[in-house]
């Protein structure tokens, strides 16, 4: 062990060659890989080594001896501190040459597949596209004053940010009076986190609180919430006991302009985070899936309804299935609110046992499938997929869309007919797919 700590902070240059799926570079020394934070392929770097495994060693780059050209100059000030993006020293167009390159090496290595065709990446805003997440707080004692932020590189710390690029402008520019107020709380020593959520006509801030708050603190709450134009929620406990504060009706909800489409959420229900992109995803899903009037199509992970109702625009008809019964809910208004009698929604945990739902027993012809990043093994294994000629697969995690692509070619007879990268998370390591599979 003591051999080991020795080896760290070591300082030494190293030929970056290659990118790792985290968004680090990649070299080799004395034969073994090392991954290098901050540093692209082709570049010469001075790094510090921080982390020693049997299989690889770690370090951050120091100095940029010998620059790519694809190199830029990072926009954010807190960039290599906080951990929210790792690519912004990459031009925007190589970041999802990189991230397909990752796709097809997954679906190659993990899934031991080939897209016939690699599809043209989605790409839409690289700045202020984010409109969903959550930061973290911290009254830092030994400062007097507390910090909101996204989580450090080193996870312990919350990055005290002034500004951040890639979250919508109305809430990113704003993260200074944001940590104001919580520094004038009573209770700012126990608000561990604050959720931030932007619909087309409100922005929401839902604040998680660990003790009841204080009048005054309410009052605060209010008389922000007038001053700056946010919806203020309360959070005291689990995600059922989220409250508006002020004001009492919030107007939450996105349209999709191409189908004529409002779907209202509310402040911690899942959207998808880039408005721009989740439009072109909508669109290249829909073209792949290609659903016609006599079609009877599923849509597994199905969410608020964010490709279930476009599809019913489409197709005969439309069955949505959804592990959480408030999103059911939700999805169930959206789809009346929008006049569509064609598609029905369904509550399922779809990681269990599937074969007692009623939906499951139904045929289908077309399948449309968005599962979070764990994929979607379990279900796919149970469905009576004989039917089914094609199938969209939306991905927010390569490796579990290539495990589940093997299973698809080599066990139920499907060709994986097309592949390609989606740009929803831009300056981060993220990446999501999309996949188009044939009988």
């Amino acid at each position: 062990m003591a051999r080991s700590r020795s080896k760290l902070h070591q300082v030494f240059e190293i030929d970056v060659t290659d990118f790792s799926h985290d968004g680090r570079g990649v070299g080799r020394r004395e034969g073994k890989a090392v991954f290098v934070a901050g540093a692209l392929p082709g570049e010469t770097v001075r790094v510090e080594q921080t982390g020693r495994n049997r299989h690889f060693d770690e370090c951050r780059t120091l100095e940029v001896l010998k620059p790519a050209p694809e190199r830029v100059a990072p926009r954010c000030p807190h960039f290599g501190t906080c951990a929210g993006c790792v690519l912004q020293h990459l031009e925007a167009s190589q970041q999802i040459t990189a991230k397909q390159r990752v796709l097809t090496d997954n679906l190659r290595r993990i899934g031991h597949v080939e897209p016939g065709t690699v599809l043209p990446p989605l790409t839409d805003a690289a700045w202020g596209y984010r409109r969903k997440g959550r930061f973290s707080v911290r009254y830092v004692e030994k400062k007097g004053k507390v910090v909101v932020g996204f989580r450090e590189t080193n996870p312990r710390f919350v990055a005290d940010l002034s500004v951040c690029h890639t979250v919508v402008p109305s809430i990113g520019l704003r993260i200074p009076e944001i940590s104001a107020l919580v520094e004038s709380l009573d209770g700012r020593r126990t608000l561990p986190q604050i959720e931030f959520i932007a619909g087309d006509e409100a922005v929401a801030l839902v604040f998680r609180h660990l003790e009841p708050l204080s009048a005054s603190d309410l009052e605060r709450l209010v008389a922000f919430a007038k001053d700056t134009g946010f919806a203020v929620f309360l959070q005291p406990g689990g995600i059922e006991t989220v409250k508006a504060l002020w004001p009492e009706q919030v107007p939450l909800s996105f349209a999709i302009p191409a189908y004529d489409l409002s779907l209202d959420f509310r402040p911690l229900d899942f959207i998808q985070v880039n408005a721009g992109l989740n439009d072109k995803m909508i669109a290249s899903a829909l073209d792949l899936l290609d659903p016609q009037p006599g079609d009877r199509v599923l849509d597994l992970f199905c969410g608020l309804g964010n490709f279930t109702l476009p599809l019913a625009k489409r197709a005969g008809q439309v069955v949505g299935v959804e592990g959480e019964a408030g999103l059911v809910a939700r999805a169930r208004a959206n789809a009346a609110k929008n006049g569509l009698a064609n598609v029905e929604f369904h509550a399922a945990d779809l990681a269990k046992d599937l074969s007692g739902e009623p939906w499951m027993k139904a045929g289908f012809d077309k399948l449309l499938l968005d599962p979070p990043r764990a994929g979607a093994a379990e279900v796919l294994a149970q469905l009576p997929l004989k039917g089914i000629r094609r199938i969209v697969y939306v991905s927010c995690h390569p490796g579990s869309l290539a495990r589940d692509a093997g299973f698809l070619v080599r066990e139920r007879g499907y060709t994986l007919k097309a592949a390609g990268a989606m740009d929803m998370f831009p300056q981060t390591a993220h990446v999501e797919s999309i996949a188009l599979f044939e009988k």
